[in-house]
């Protein structure tokens, strides 16, 4: 019977999973109760019965964007923050490491990666991309099965009076080949508690045991399922509450072991729960979803949403509200948390959101332009009390969805009428060509996402060409494999005879002064403006000479004037695209340009015929360009700060940049120490914190010639040559007398730069390594690639922290020890290898070299029997003693050093003559 019935429910849970409906719930869910509670009671609700009844502290939601956890682009579960202290990581003298119990609510981001939703929100009625998750946590055995149980059906059936009848309960039914009996205690709990029996099922590992990956902790879970149909039917079961027990770990070779702590881990979805308790249709007919569907209608003058799926949705008029609703959540929660559309990462699938809730706003909707910055202040009022950092950041958020907006806007009209002329030009089975579809994607202007471009296929009948989009993508991803590689294809080149021809023909150097027209906008973002030349001449892949190319050529483009940056003084070229003057919606990809003798020659694919003569416009990868923009502002301000901290002789001996990256080598007598590392970033941080202005102008050379602290390289300089400084205006850093130039960052350079140096955010030298005697190179990123490199660093030096602190307390035997020396090698290998800050890497490795002989020599005694407490050496004297100042020692048996800090140095010395007496 019981087999049965499970296998019944695991039925109707999995067909409730696939059905787009919350269908058999009535508006009402219990006729007894008074009207439905807001979600923000019900939230408040959730937190003061734990930090009231059962006195959890409360902690504050954690960012989306995850710290320290490369593995996630987003926050997405409400155990991502307290990660640390299931690994037994956490820093032994931070705030977390006191944590026993704990309550919150957390914003969470399912989008991209491994948890993604993004392409089925708005297609049914359950599933989001930004969701808070309500949960409890009791760490190191401060409470387990029984307690939270009880909790959780206290909360639910006396807090939020929902009948017990309409509540069923899963748990773990035990895996013979792992070797796990079934939880037989969550069972007995549950029907203590007088949930009836026929409502308490089992189910397997895939659906009753969570594990945190593919190696770590992990442990059977119970969940909660509520009843949609209650009485009216057969069970239509929704997960509303999963309680995770956290007692195994799930070793390398697959084997699970016990931990040596255990902790209660719970998680349940705020909307699907206020769903629940206001009787709504789904989550998207609550009062977390209602304020925004009503502006929606109101903004767009549509009919009132209805929550149509399917067929039933014609036009898809709900889809589209549920679509924009939802990814406006998640827009304005990922920029006040400082995660803002990009080009790659989290800030990548943050745009593909925008842009996709701009498509279904315009056209579908119909909105009118500016209409999705104007729904953040309904997502400020409806969010902001509980996460005041939306209130904070309410007006960058509006400026960066408006930007954004209307930026797509033009280009989404430029790409459907590029599809429309080239679907005219097709017959009835032909494939739609990749070639098109990628220059839709590839310019910056456009950026159409190539899925996108396939959606709006999908929707007029017409199949892409999936094997070319495969080829060009694979040409794409090596040609930016060649770019992050020091030695690059050349590419296109205009040889000598080329190059004479040109100049007996009496043809001008290219005008690139136009790579130089780009603003400041008031909302901080940059506006670059478009360039309209001639074609002078055109040029076959071997570099022969013609006067026009056929459709589906590579070629090259000679033009008499251009905004492209093409590839110099180690700045990486600028990519893009360029039209037809008179035929707009034929775009010329262009991946590159590069300077020939004063030319600047344009690669580029002919999607048709072109000809010398020919005016076209050109556009820039606006996020290309302003990605080395940031970088190469941020080159100029490393060099000042290593000349700050190794002395005004210090040399620059070449860089490299690009949006990724910057590589910059430098002449030095030995390698950087790690104090110098992190001064040579605290100086960056400072220029970048005041936000100074960069200012930049041409002047004759001359004048550059005996400007004392001016940074050049050995190389020949036009004339007029471009001088940038920072925070001084150019005049005044050239004169003689200011020394000025001594002060701040002064340089001779060519590139683009930002206009000012906040935008850059962040610096972090992430490695460094000997090219030659004499000279080193440094690799660094910036902004949000910097700061989650901070993080990591951070997460690592606690790991380190952690194990020193189990080394310091001794191993009883051999296998304990082993085990303790291998966590010091693996260690070890994750910082070789973390992206992060390169100071702290150092420091790190001399930690664990140390460490990792403590181990083996720990091992050596153990297994000689020559021991079974620690000697009393001179590296362990001042371990003792520094880490009672909250500093760290370092040194070997006979002698050691440390630092720390304390403002009671008699303590210090009474902890120092104590640990020795205990010692001797």
């Amino acid at each position: 019977m019981a087999a049965s019935m499970a296998a019944a429910a695991r039925r109707l849970r999995r067909a409730f999973r696939r059905s787009p409906l919350w269908g058999g719930l009535s508006r009402r869910p219990f006729s007894s109760e008074p009207p439905p509670a807001s979600a923000t009671a019900v939230r408040d609700a959730f937190l003061s019965f734990f930090r009231d009844r059962h006195g959890h502290r409360l902690v504050p939601s954690a960012s989306v964007r995850p710290r320290g956890d490369p593995s996630l682009l987003f926050v997405n579960a409400g155990m991502n923050q307290f990660k640390p202290i299931f690994l037994g990581t956490v820093d032994p003298r931070s705030e977390m490491a006191g944590f026993r119990r704990v309550a919150n609510s957390q914003k969470c981001v399912r989008a991209g990666g491994r948890h993604n939703d993004l392409e089925d929100v708005g297609r049914d009625l359950s599933h989001h991309t930004f969701f808070e998750m309500l949960g409890n946590w009791a760490f190191g055995g401060e409470y387990f099965k029984e307690e939270a149980c009880r909790m959780a059906w206290e909360l639910l059936t006396q807090v939020y009076g929902i009948p017990e009848d309409r509540l069923w309960v899963s748990y773990f039914g035990g895996d013979p080949k792992a070797g796990l009996d079934p939880d037989l205690e969550s069972r007995d709990i549950w029907l203590s508690l007088g949930v009836c029996a026929s409502h308490v099922l089992s189910f397997g590992p895939q659906e009753n045991f969570w594990e945190m990956g593919n190696t770590g902790p992990c442990g059977p879970c119970t969940e909660i399922h509520y009843d949609l149909a209650g009485r009216g039917g057969a069970p239509q079961l929704v997960e509303l509450w999963n309680l995770v027990f956290i007692q195994h770990n799930r070793e390398a070779d697959g084997s699970l072991q016990p931990l040596p702590q255990r902790h209660v881990d719970t998680g349940m979805g705020l909307e699907r729960l206020v769903a629940v308790l206001q009787g709504a249709r789904s989550t998207y007919d609550t009062d977390l979803f209602s304020p925004l569907l009503d502006a929606i209608q109101q903004g767009c003058g549509v009919p009132p949403y209805l929550g149509r799926v399917g067929a039933a949705d014609e036009g898809r008029t709900d889809m589209a509200y549920r679509v924009v609703a939802d990814h406006i959540r998640t827009l304005s929660v990922c920029i006040a948390d400082g995660v803002c559309p990009g080009m790659s990462g989290a800030p990548l699938v943050l745009r593909r959101i925008l842009r996709r809730a701009v498509r279904f706003s315009t056209e579908v909707l119909r909105a009118p332009p500016g209409f999705l910055g104007s729904l953040v202040p309904v997502v400020v009022e409806t969010l902001g009390d509980a996460y005041p950092e939306l209130r904070k950041h309410s007006a960058q958020i509006v400026n960066l969805v408006s930007e954004d907006e209307a930026a797509f806007l033009a280009s989404l009209q430029r790409g459907r009428h590029i599809i429309d002329q080239t679907l005219r030009r097709l017959g009835p089975s032909d494939l739609f060509p990749a070639e098109v579809a990628w220059s839709l994607s590839l310019s910056g202007n456009l950026g159409l996402p190539l899925d996108l471009v396939e959606l709006m296929l999908e929707e007029k009948g017409v199949q892409l060409d999936s094997a070319g989009l495969a080829r060009l993508a694979q040409e794409e991803g090596q040609h930016r494999s060649r770019q992050a590689e020091p030695a690059q294809e050349r590419g296109l080149q205009l040889n000598v005879h080329a190059l004479g021809d040109l100049q007996r023909r009496g043809v001008p150097p290219t005008d690139d002064s136009p790579k130089y027209n780009y603003s400041l906008r008031p909302s901080g973002g940059y506006e670059f403006g478009t360039c309209e030349a001639q074609v002078l001449q055109l040029y076959t892949e071997d570099g022969t000479a013609v006067a026009s190319v056929g459709k589906g050529q590579r070629c090259g483009l000679l033009l008499d004037k251009t905004n492209f940056y093409a590839e110099q003084g180690g700045q990486a070229s600028d990519r893009g695209y360029l039209v037809r003057v008179g035929q707009e919606d034929v775009l010329f990809p262009v991946p590159r340009a590069q300077v020939c003798g004063g030319f600047i020659l344009h690669e580029a694919v002919a999607p048709e015929g072109l000809e010398v003569g020919d005016q076209v416009q050109l556009h820039v990868d606006e996020a290309w360009r302003l990605g080395c923009m940031e970088k190469h502002t941020a080159t100029h301000l490393l060099n000042w700060a290593l000349r700050q901290t190794l002395g005004p002789g210090t040399e620059q001996r070449g860089s490299h940049l690009n949006p990724e990256r910057l590589r910059f080598d430098v002449a030095t007598q030995a390698p950087l120490t790690p104090e110098q590392l992190r001064a040579v970033e605290g100086t960056v941080q400072e220029a970048v914190g005041q936000d100074e202005a960069v200012y930049m102008e041409e002047v004759a050379l001359a004048r550059t010639a005996h400007v004392p602290g001016l940074r050049s390289l050995d190389e020949v300089y036009p004339d007029p040559v471009r001088v940038v400084s920072v925070g001084v205006p150019v005049a005044e850093a050239l004169d003689l007398a200011s020394q000025v130039a001594l002060q701040t960052s002064l340089e001779l350079c060519c590139g683009t730069h930002l206009l000012r140096t906040g935008a850059i955010g962040d610096l972090v030298i992430v490695g460094e390594r000997q090219l030659s005697r004499g000279t080193t190179r440094l690799l660094a990123v910036t902004g949000e690639q910097a700061q989650q490199a901070r993080e990591v660093g951070q997460a690592l030096a606690q790991e380190v922290g952690a194990a020193a602190e189990r080394l310091s307390r001794g191993s009883q035997d051999v296998v304990e020890a082993q085990r303790l020396s291998k966590d010091m090698g693996r260690l070890t290998d994750a910082v070789d290898t973390a992206v992060m800050p390169q100071w702290q890497r150092r420091e790190l490795q001399a930690t664990l070299k140390v460490l990792q002989r403590r181990a083996n020599t720990a091992i050596r005694k153990l297994e000689t029997g020559q021991g079974t407490t620690p000697a009393f050496t001179a590296e362990a004297w001042a371990l003792a003693v520094c880490s009672h100042m909250g500093g760290k020692a370092w040194g070997s048996q006979v002698v050691a050093q440390g630092t720390g800090t304390t403002a009671d140095l008699e303590a210090a010395l009474r902890t120092a003559r104590a640990y020795a007496l205990n010692q001797l």
